[in-house]
């Protein structure tokens, strides 16, 4: 079940590559606080290091708008990554 709703908020940019934004995806592996992911987050970055990779082609820190009421939407700050930054450290187990 979390695997579908996990291909559920996957995007796709303008260059056709998928990638998952933190703030969705720590809300359906069910982290209380957004702050508690992002320890989570520290630690892929650091296997994501530790496997000779360079961090900033895996995680990318952005801003994602949110709504706020009425209509209106403000940005928020998250972390998108692609596939491979999903798996390290296994950011779906707590």
């Amino acid at each position: 079940m979390v695997q579908n709703i996990f291909e559920s908020i996957k995007h796709i940019n303008e260059y056709n590559s998928e990638y998952w934004s933190a703030r969705e995806l720590y809300k359906i592996l069910e982290y209380s606080d957004y702050r508690n992911f992002l320890n989570v987050v520290d630690k892929a970055k650091e296997a994501c290091k530790n496997s000779n990779q360079d961090i900033h082609n895996h995680f990318v820190d952005t801003d994602d708008m949110v709504p706020i009421g009425s209509g209106a939407e403000r940005p928020v700050n998250t972390i998108h990554f692609p596939r491979y930054a999903c798996y390290l450290k296994k950011l779906n187990s707590k």
